[in-house]
């Protein structure tokens, strides 16, 4: 059954954001604000908050970037913590409570992550490390000096000394060796002629091998592979063994592990079945390499092999223990390897008279009597990491250790609280905690105690373990190295996050966290619980850096821990081009708001301390330039305004999903993207999407595109354009462990989080064997309770078996976000839509009502990449509202009715004025001044204003439709003053504002290009009609670097990139229509 109503489409005016944003100023987005090398002036910052203000945001973080020292020409004054950075603080305060904005800071100098000159090593974030020495036993070994491993000093990270640097011990422990531990050195490396070692490493781009041969034959258990960079090929070596150097036979295909972008803190060791043999050979093909993802970052570029070095070893050795360790971030994924484990034979007991005992250490000498044999000493301890948050200026220090609780709050009062205590410090409203870009720990205060009292046992005699040495049993040394990364995963959300919380809550700040993952080992979500407002990120032109897992990461984090508010830093890109507008962003803005972002923080807006030059100061070229500066920035108040209308609307209720995703128990974990679905939801993606998605991780050829321009990477990474609507009618969230089992039924028949979100449907996409005996529990109970369980492949194409219909059935390529609204007096619900089509559509779109028998029709007409919100309520008529200005009538049989048919005569001549070379012209339309004979002209970027007339009143005729509304006895000459015309400026280049009569209406900055004027504020007779255009600096900037430049000041400190120097087209690009 279809009900269907009449319904009007609303244009997304001023006074329509005026008036909806009266009460909601959390609504507007907010901005980065980097001060960059300490280049600060007080006239820059008044006029970037002026510049902010006037814009329509909310606020900003602000945030100081590198040092003074780092770029000397730039003559900063303000370094970090000085005199003069403090009377800028107080300035930018001051300025900024003048204006009612509000603002935040980052819990440090940078923007990664947590450092600061007052964290001592012992403060800081610690690793695990050893130092091995092999002896004969059969007497007491007195004074034996084992090496002190890697410490830090002055500084840097310092290779196994005797002494000196800061090193604390743990413990020290003797393991009996059947043979000598050996690394074997090759008698001989042949290369197939693809290999090239001119740069001092192995390089290949073709398929190549690499040959150790040995003098005799040599029984290899294990392998270290020495990358050369975050390579990944050198991971996918295809390992084989000959006794004669002709007949090969395969050993083992090494498959690369998960792994994020900060990947080179350790080697990579892999497990081999025992092996003897007097040749080994490590052949590759870029052939099969994956595409590339935020969970495999190092397959996004062009495949080449860069190797340093293979080391086979006789050891016994822990598959991928680096990972498993948490020293960095990585996930084992080889199932052949989970399949295989250590021979027991080569399994290490924890007992002396079966082979190891626990050392005593003398000032660094092992004091025990060993029985004979050989020997392995094993000296293990932990030091600094050596992290800092390296993007700060004189604020730059070691990165704080993540399980202490009192140097997290040393790190507070040594930054953070500093701010609190300055004049007018009531604007700072929020404390940030940046994207996590400092690595992992394995190590911390109280780590073995802690470790302990979560998991109920004693992790030092185990200690081996974390250097890779199989002990007791493979499910034992995998069960340890799981409780260690699961206490790593604990300490960091209650002693970092946590503590950060406490610390701000105190003093009633409200806290963002950005992502965790994929760089330090933990689940990436569960740190959300002590986010405000959890935040991800979004990059623009940036294939190799977008986020999208960490966009899922933020909204998944956000609604299974009840936190309203969903932040993205938007629109970073890696190498800026400078022809980035408004028009551009909106349909990444809108898929992220589709995904369930509500607060967009701009990245980024970069003090500009110079008032003569322009563009002026960027983050070195990356990220947005939404500051002051750019040209289009005072235009950008339209897109401001439509954003701010979109986020009060998504920031109302709580969000409707239908699916929740279990993470697994797996740790590190984050959210699933949705191409992660598609095996256990095979029938709702349909054949086309398993088949297109097939094709996509096969990569046969190894497709590359460049993008932006000097970034060439696979073709085929993921990009969640690409899987608009995904489940074509169905959200999902991702859960992690620490939700589901919180999943509870206090408040709904349909079980609900504390968070007060429903799910009907839980997706468990993991093999049970996988499943702990707690979560196969929890998953019945939820099954006993009416919770649709869907662990195996499922072929149907909706859930309606199960009596959830699609929330909304949508055209392809367009995606949505609903909002559920309860009131005392009803039920509200809003649903966002976007086009994501370059190409105006009209569609018909379906919603599920609370009947479910009932279903909801809507048609609407959508400009290319238009947008719309549909509300419906049970208590008033439905509200369309678009940012188009349609207004549409639906009528039984008539399809859509365009309200505007009737069109005025504009002067054809039109003076020009370009504001910043001062010159004028009379033009007539369509006019591109990047084709002007007159340089200044052709390469100018900035301000235009264009000025004509037009006619109203007595002497324009009726329009069409006023004249079907008035009887047919009666006459009218005049049209009515009710209403609106509509100026259709059609094609312009870039973004523009329209004047009638000297006041301002409204701004043409997407399609449809399209302003609406009141008819009672025109006047009988003449109009002046003015519409002042803006282009990208792109011109401009292509003139200056060919000697041209149009005026004096052009001037940035990011580098201009283009594939090609042709100009980009500017001015008002078709007629100008106004119809009535």
């Amino acid at each position: 059954m279809n009900k269907k109503k009449r319904y009007t489409v609303m244009a997304l005016s001023a006074l329509l954001v005026a008036s909806t944003m009266a009460h909601n100023d959390e609504a507007k987005p907010w901005t980065f604000w980097y001060w960059m090398y300490g280049a600060v002036s007080k006239a820059g910052i008044h006029a970037d908050l002026v510049g902010m203000k006037n814009v329509g945001l909310g606020g900003t973080y602000l945030m100081p970037i590198r040092g003074v020292s780092e770029r000397p020409e730039y003559q900063g004054e303000a370094a970090q913590l000085s005199p003069k950075f403090w009377e800028m603080v107080d300035y930018s305060f001051q300025q900024a409570d003048s204006l009612g904005l509000d603002m935040g800071i980052h819990i440090c100098d940078g923007f990664a992550l947590a450092g600061n000159p007052s964290i001592l090593p012992a403060e800081s974030m610690q690793k695990v490390v050893w130092t091995d020495t092999i002896v004969g036993g059969g007497k007491k070994i007195e004074g034996m000096q084992m090496w002190q491993p890697e410490s830090y000093k002055d500084g840097k990270l310092q290779p196994a000394v005797s002494e000196g640097g800061y090193y604390q011990d743990i413990a020290a422990f003797a393991i009996r060796c059947k043979e000598k531990p050996q690394l074997f050195k090759p008698e001989k490396i042949e290369y197939t002629e693809a290999v090239s070692t001119a740069k001092g490493y192995y390089l290949a781009a073709k398929p190549a091998s690499i040959t150790y041969s040995f003098h005799k034959p040599v029984t290899v258990r294990s392998m270290r592979v020495v990358p050369n960079g975050n390579n990944i090929q050198s991971q996918r070596l295809l390992v084989q063994a000959s006794d004669d150097g002709i007949n090969f036979r395969d050993i083992k295909q090494l498959v690369p592990p998960r792994q994020g972008w900060q990947n080179t803190m350790c080697d990579y060791t892999f497990s081999l079945p025992t092996t003897t043999a007097r040749y080994f050979r490590f052949s590759w093909t870029p052939e099969g390499t994956e595409p590339g993802a935020e969970d495999l970052d190092a397959a996004k570029w062009k495949p080449l092999l860069k190797l340093e070095n293979i080391l086979l070893s006789n050891q016994p050795m822990i598959n991928q223990y680096e990972g498993k360790s948490g020293a960095v971030w990585r996930i084992e994924t080889d199932a052949a390897a989970k399949s295989e484990t250590v021979a027991m034979a080569d399994v290490l007991p924890l007992k002396l008279e079966n082979g190891m005992v626990m050392g005593v250490m003398v000032n660094g000498n092992l004091m025990n009597k060993l029985p004979k044999g050989t020997w392995r000493l094993l000296r293990m301890g932990h030091t600094s990491t050596g992290q800092t948050n390296a993007t700060a200026g004189t604020g730059k220090g070691l990165e704080v250790d993540k399980f202490s609780p009192a140097a997290v709050r040393k790190l507070f009062n040594s930054w953070y609280a500093l701010f609190l205590n300055r004049p007018h410090s009531d604007v700072v409203k929020y404390l940030h905690i940046d994207s996590w870009e400092c690595g992992s720990q394995n190590w911390g205060y109280q780590f073995a105690e802690e470790f302990k009292a979560r998991r109920g046992y004693d992790l030092i005699p185990y200690l081996p373990i974390m250097a890779g040495v199989p002990m007791e049993s493979a499910s034992r040394y995998e069960q340890v190295l799981k409780d260690i990364r699961l206490t790593i995963n604990d300490l960091v959300n209650e002693k970092f996050f946590k503590t950060f919380t406490d610390l701000a809550h105190e003093q009633d700040i409200e806290v963002s966290h950005e992502s965790i993952a994929p760089t330090f080992p933990a689940d990436g979500l569960q740190h959300y619980q002590y986010a405000d407002n959890p935040m991800g990120e979004y990059w623009l032109n940036s294939p190799t850096h977008d986020k999208p897992n960490d966009m899922l990461d933020a909204v998944s984090g956000a609604h299974i821990y009840n936190k309203n508010i969903v932040q993205a830093e938007g629109f970073t890109e890696v190498r800026g081009v400078w022809n980035e507008t408004p028009a551009m962003l909106k349909p990444m803005l809108d898929r992220n708001l589709a995904l369930g972002m509500n607060k967009l923080f701009f990245h980024v807006t970069a003090h500009n301390p110079w008032m003569d030059r322009k563009p002026g100061m960027t983050l070195d070229g990356i990220g947005l330039f939404f500051q002051r500066d750019n040209t289009w920035y005072p235009e950008a108040r339209g897109f401001v305004d439509y954003i701010t209308l979109c986020q009060n609307y998504l920031q109302q209720g709580r969000p409707v999903v239908d699916i929740a995703v279990f993470t697994g128990e797996e740790i590190p974990s984050r959210s699933l993207t949705p191409d992660k679905l598609v095996p256990i939801l095979p029938g709702v993606f349909g054949a086309e999407r398993v088949a297109s998605e097939q094709k996509r991780m096969a990569n046969v050829g190894i497709p590359m595109e460049e993008s932006p321009v000097g970034v060439t990477h696979s073709a085929n990474i993921l990009d969640l354009k690409d899987w608009c609507n995904a489940l074509h009618g169905y959200k999902y969230d991702s859960m992690n462990k620490d939700a589901l089992l919180k999943w509870n039924f206090e408040y709904s028949p349909k079980g609900k989080l504390p968070g007060n979100q429903d799910y009907r449907i839980l997706v468990v996409p993991q093999p049970a064997n996988t499943l702990s005996a707690e979560v196969k529990a929890k998953i019945e109970k939820l099954r006993e309770e009416g919770i649709i369980i869907i662990d195996k492949p499922y072929q149907a194409k909706d859930f309606s078996q199960y009596g959830i219909e699609p929330d909304v059935v949508l055209p392809e390529d367009m995606d949505y976000a609903h909002r559920c609204v309860l009131e005392a007096t009803g039920r509200k619900d809003i649903y966002f839509l976007t086009n994501q089509e370059d190409k105006e559509r009209q569609i018909t779109a379906t919603f599920r009502t609370r009947t479910s028998k009932i279903r909801q029709v809507v048609k609407l007409s959508l400009p290319a990449y238009g947008s719309a919100f549909v509300i419906l309520s049970n208590k008033e008529d439905m509200q369309v509202i678009s940012q188009t200005g349609h207004k549409l009538v639906e009528e039984e049989g008539a399809g859509f009715t365009e309200n505007y048919p009737s069109v005025l005569a504009v002067a054809d001549k039109w003076k020009v004025h370009f504001d910043d070379i001062r010159k004028d012209t009379t033009v007539t339309l369509p006019f591109d001044w990047s084709k002007s004979a007159d340089e200044k002209m052709k390469y100018y970027s900035g301000h235009v204003t264009f000025t004509s007339s037009f006619e109203w009143g007595d002497s324009v005729p009726v329009s069409a439709e006023e004249k079907m509304e008035v009887p047919a006895e009666k006459t009218k000459t005049a049209p009515s003053n009710d209403g609106f015309i509509k100026i259709q400026l059609g094609k312009i280049g870039d973004v523009a504002r329209v004047l009638v009569n000297g006041k301002q209406y409204g701004y043409a900055w997407t399609a449809p290009y399209e302003v609406y004027v009141p008819k009672r504020d025109l006047k009988n007779g003449s109009n002046e009609i003015q519409i002042v255009v803006a282009n990208t600096w792109h011109n401009a900037l292509q003139g200056a670097g060919e000697g041209k430049a149009p005026f004096k000041g052009i001037w940035t400190n990011a580098k201009y990139r283009t594939k090609s120097k042709a100009l980009l087209p500017a001015g008002l690009l078709s007629t100008i229509n106004i119809v009535y």
